[in-house]
C-alpha cells in the first residue's frame, strides 16, 4: 500500500477481512433505504454495479468519532463519494450502477447527498443486515462499530471483483473505471 505525502492519515491494514467476498459471491438480497428515495437491493440490482462501501461521513458541527484520526483506513470517505460522483458520467454512459453503502442512517447520508450533489444512491445498512449477511469486514471504536471500506463490482448482485483495502479513497473512483477499461474493456 502506497503512502502519500499529501494524505496524512494512516493507511489501511491488508487483512483478508473480504477474502470470502470472491468471484460469484452473491450479495444479501435486503431491501434498504436509498437516499434516492425508497428503497434498495445490493443483491437485486440487475446488470453491472460498483457498490463502494464506507465507514463513516462527517458532517458540518459533528465531531468525528473517538480516535479516528488513528484509525487506519478511516479517514477519506467525503472525497471518495466525491470522486465517484465527479466519475459518475463516465460509468452511467456505460450503464454502470453506482451505489454507496454505509451503516449511518437515512438522515445523515440524506444530508451527505444534498451537500455533495451526488447522482447516485447511497444505501443505509444501519441494522447492519447486509453486513452481517455477507460478513462485511469491520472495526469499532467507543461504543460503534463501522464498516471498514470496500468496493466491490458486481454483476446481477454477484462479484466480480472485489477492492480490499481501499487506499488512497480519494483517487479510488479512478482507480475502479481503470479497471473495468482494462479488465472489461469498457
Amino acid at each position: 500500500m502506497e503512502a502519500r505525502a499529501d494524505w496524512p492519515w494512516p493507511a489501511p491494514v491488508a487483512d483478508r477481512g473480504a477474502w470470502h467476498l470472491s468471484v460469484a459471491f452473491p450479495m444479501p438480497d435486503f431491501d434498504l433505504p436509498a437516499t434516492t428515495g425508497g428503497t434498495r437491493s445490493v443483491g437485486a440490482t440487475r446488470g453491472l454495479a460498483v457498490l463502494f462501501v464506507y465507514p463513516w461521513t462527517g458532517a458540518p458541527g459533528i465531531a468525528d468519532p473517538p480516535r479516528w484520526d488513528d484509525i487506519p483506513g478511516a479517514h477519506g470517505s467525503t472525497p471518495e463519494a466525491e470522486g465517484f460522483r465527479d466519475l459518475h458520467p463516465w460509468f452511467a454512459e456505460r450503464g454502470i450502477t453506482v451505489l454507496g453503502m454505509s451503516g449511518q442512517s437515512p438522515a445523515h447520508q440524506a444530508e451527505l447527498a444534498r451537500r455533495l450533489d451526488l447522482p447516485y444512491a447511497i444505501l443505509s445498512d444501519a441494522d447492519e443486515v447486509v453486513a452481517d449477511a455477507a460478513d462485511l469486514p469491520r472495526f469499532v471504536t467507543g461504543v460503534d462499530r463501522y464498516l471498514k471500506r470496500l468496493t466491490l463490482v458486481l454483476w446481477h448482485g454477484r462479484v466480480v471483483t472485489r477492492f480490499y483495502p481501499v487506499h488512497p479513497p480519494d483517487r479510488h473512483a479512478g482507480e475502479v473505471r481503470d479497471w473495468l477499461r482494462r479488465e472489461m474493456g469498457l
